[in-house]
Formats: C-alpha cells, structure tokens, sequence
C-alpha cells in the first residue's frame, strides 16, 4: 500500500465535513475502489492506537473522522450540538416508529401512537429526518415514511441495522394494528 494513497485518502476524509461513501472517494482521489478500502483499513488501524484523540468511523453509509467516545464528556460542553434543535418527547416518539416500523404510513403511525401524527410528520420531514419513501399498494395508495441519511447522521448509525434492539413487549408496539 502506498503511503501516498493514504495521506490523500486521510486529507479527503479530514477535508470533508459530511461523511464520504467509497464512491464518491474514488470520484475525488481517482484511485480504485480496492485501493480505497485498504487506505481506509490502514487509516482505521492507525487512527485505533490510543495516543490518538481521534478514529475513523463509518456513519450513513460513509467514512469520516470523530472524536473518540472517550473524549466525549470532556468535548460535550464546548462541542455539543448547541445548535441542533432538540425534538419534543412525541417527535422522538415518532421518529422512533418510523425507523423500526418502516415503510409506514401516517395511519399506520397514528394506530401506534394512538394520536394524530399529522404534526409529528411535518416537524420530522422539515428537519429532514423522514422522507416519504413511495405510496402502498393498498385502497387510497397512501404515503409511505421512512429514515434519511440525516437520521443516521445524528444518531451516529452506519446503517439502520444499528438501531438498538427491541425486547419482545416493545417489538409488538412498534407493529400497527391495521397492517
């Protein structure tokens, strides 16, 4: 492996503030798609070590550097998400539906939740955290709600497989009651 492959794949990485997929680390670097992926490896090995503050994550489907957890209370105060707007208990509440239930619809959501889920849906599509993912098959064809990349930024999730596993009593929860 060349150095060079790797201090250029490492200054994209560093450059970037969103995290990058393979592909578009290709399109930048021009370098193959093996090469990209032993680059990583060596950069992840390297960036393990514990004299670093920092190590290379995979989040949303892409890699980019973060803090380590370690660091993480020390950081918080100064570094926290001040900005990122804090969701209400009924919009975590939603948005926690949605990514174990998904594809699902507003009635569906609703049938869960037992409330209206009109409000929920619009804050949560605004803050770009759910997307309409197509429309059922069913009488009305009506909208079906799923997660966004966004989702998996903020939750630091690689994929929506990295949700936390539901005991059985909470796994019945998240079924609708009209599927």
């Amino acid at each position: 492996m060349d150095s060079a492959d790797i201090g250029l794949v490492e200054s994209v990485l560093y450059l970037e503030n969103e995290p990058v997929d393979i592909r578009r680390l290709a399109r930048i670097t021009q370098l193959p798609t093996a090469v990209l992926l032993e680059a990583v490896s060596a950069l992840k090995e390297l960036y393990d070590r514990d004299e670093h503050g920092i190590e290379l994550i995979e989040m949303g489907g892409g890699f980019c550097f973060a803090p380590k957890k370690r660091h993480h209370d020390a950081l918080k105060p100064t570094y926290g998400r001040r900005n990122a707007k804090r969701l209400s208990r009924a919009a975590m509440e939603t948005l926690s539906i949605v990514a174990y239930s998904q594809p699902i619809t507003k009635a569906e959501i609703e049938s869960i939740r037992g409330v209206a889920a009109d409000g929920m849906i619009s804050v949560l599509t605004e803050s770009g955290l759910i997307k309409e993912m197509g429309k059922r098959d069913s009488p009305g064809k009506p909208v079906q709600y799923g997660t966004t990349k966004q989702f998996l930024l903020r939750f630091g999730l690689s994929s929506i497989a990295g949700l936390p596993k539901l005991e059985e009593a909470d796994r019945e929860r998240f079924e609708p009651y009209d599927r």
